[in-house]
Parts: structure tokens; sequence; C-alpha cells
């Protein structure tokens, strides 16, 4: 499986998007593509699936009956690939795409980065508002 992750090194390498830092034993690298506002995006080959996943923010306690929930999932209607999640705690909103490792190519690596990079610059303002 390594040679994947050296696969999936190689696309980010040639998209020019800086991997911060990565952990060879897990396959998996943390990468900044600041001028799609990616920042601290976390991309783990699990096979058979590759993982984006990314942290946008905590959400504010007082938020969570107001409709946030429900606004989420519209906003989710929307997202050319992925979709914002919570964690396990349901206190965190998290962006989410996985991918098929077998077949991955450069273009759906770089589409999912550039949906995340979209979704945030679309609904990032909104998002804040439920901020903790």
């Amino acid at each position: 499986m390594k040679e994947k992750f050296e696969m999936v090194k190689d696309y980010l390498r040639e998209m020019e998007i800086a991997i911060v830092s990565e952990d060879p034993e897990e396959e998996m690298v943390v990468v900044d593509d600041e001028e799609n506002g990616v920042k601290n995006l976390v991309i783990d080959c699990e096979s058979p699936i590759l993982v984006l996943e990314q942290v946008i923010m905590k959400v504010k306690p007082e938020a969570l009956g107001k409709g946030f929930f429900k606004r989420l999932l519209q906003m989710n209607r929307e997202l050319v690939h992925g979709a914002f999640v919570l964690d396990e705690t349901g206190e965190t909103v998290l962006f989410r795409d996985t991918l098929q490792l077998d077949n991955l190519d450069r273009n759906e690596l770089e589409g999912s980065i550039h949906a995340l990079g979209l979704a945030l610059s679309e609904y990032g303002g909104e998002l804040l508002g439920f901020a903790a």
C-alpha cells in the first residue's frame, strides 16, 4: 500500500499543495493550500479509501438547538464533493470526503480539495455565526 501513499504525495506535489507534516507509518499527511483557504487538511490512506478531513470549527452549545443541524444538511446538498460532518462529541464541524484509493487519479483528488475551498468560501461566513 506504500505505493498508493507515495502516489498521493506525488499528486499533491504536482498540484503544488504544501505537505506540512507526514506520518509514513500511518500513511497520512497534513497539507495546506492557502490559495484555496485550506489549512491542516488531513489526508489519510485507509485502504481501500482515501479520507480527507479538515476541522472547520467548534460549535457554540446554544447554536445546536437553533436550526444548526438543518442548515448543515442544506449546505451539504450544495457541496460538490464531501460533506460537513460532526465529530463524535457533536461539538466540532469537520469537512470530510472519501475517495476510492485503488483507482484514484490526480483530477479526483484535486477536485475534492478544491471543493473544500469552494465550500469554505461559500459557507464560511455563515458557519462562523454558529462558531464557539
